[in-house]
């Protein structure tokens, strides 16, 4: 792996602008959400509005990915994700919630995920993980993916790559009837052959009317993650890999969350919905 020196907090550029003609998550301009009492199964109306929700979270980062090269900021990606989401009606999810100031999270390199969009410039050879939730009719679509920038290196790459196919076969392994333990058994075992670490602290998790709705998807094989999965149910699975240890550390802005070796990580993550047959992919461009 190219041997580049460690991540250190750039500066914030201002809040950035929301049209008062767009609603607002509930949570904004709160310290925290509202505890949510709703139910984990969907009815068609809400995953249809999810469906909207997600389909703009997934193109706002489809377009600010456009933007990764050597020498942009990961502010100038926060810009463009803020915008197409807002010129489509849509609120940045992550903008003011628990007090969180841009509307991505941008996390490079040793960043396993809340990374804060600010004044870093991206280098040749990095690789930048893009976390996108838009806000729109009432509900949030979700998603992340990691990208490359520049020439980057094979170790690099292919724990990009595996990290994607993880995530594929989670997936895959999603059934109604099926403890929500599996999702994180097919990622761990898959992990464990390329001697990644898998990330244990940070989850996925339900989603709908709320953000973070309190239901836990584990990433690693977790025996009390005993919930059965129903059609209808709508979460996200988000796996996060890692070149060494799964520990970590936390920046002093109570964000920033970076391997505890500073080695490299990667992520993807889809919204969906449990199906008769399997899962439904709420997050596509």
């Amino acid at each position: 792996m190219s041997g580049q020196s460690l991540l250190v907090p750039g500066e914030l550029s201002p809040t950035r602008s929301v049209p008062g003609s767009i609603r607002r998550p509930e949570y904004v301009g709160k310290p925290a959400p509202q505890p949510y009492e709703g139910p984990e199964v969907q009815d068609s109306d809400t995953i249809e509005r999810m469906r909207i929700a997600g389909r703009i979270a997934a193109q706002a980062m489809e377009e600010a990915a456009k933007h990764i090269a050597p020498g942009v900021t990961t502010d100038e990606l926060d810009r463009v994700a803020h915008e197409y989401m807002c010129d489509h009606g849509a609120y940045p999810s992550t903008l003011g919630y628990r007090g969180f100031p841009k509307s991505l999270c941008a996390s490079v390199n040793e960043v396993i995920c809340h990374g804060i969009p600010d004044s870093t410039v991206l280098k040749d050879g990095d690789i930048v993980n893009l976390d996108v939730t838009a806000y729109i009719h009432g509900v949030h679509g979700d998603n992340n993916a990691t990208y490359l920038c520049g020439d980057v290196d094979e170790e690099s790459r292919l724990l990009v790559e595996r990290t994607r196919e993880a995530l594929n076969r989670a997936i895959k392994a999603v059934k109604p009837g099926r403890q929500v333990n599996v999702i994180g058994r097919v990622i761990e075992s898959y992990a464990k052959r390329f001697g990644y670490g898998v990330v244990r602290d940070f989850t996925g998790h339900g989603i709908n009317a709320s953000f973070h709705s309190g239901l836990i998807i584990p990433h690693y094989d977790a025996p009390h993650a005993t919930t059965v999965m129903r059609p209808g149910m709508t979460f996200t699975i988000e796996p996060m890999l890692t070149l060494g240890t799964h520990e970590y550390d936390m920046w002093e802005d109570g964000w920033t969350v970076v391997t505890k070796d500073r080695k490299r990580t990667a992520q993807f993550e889809h919204t969906l919905v449990v199906t008769e047959s399997g899962a439904e992919i709420l997050t596509l461009p």
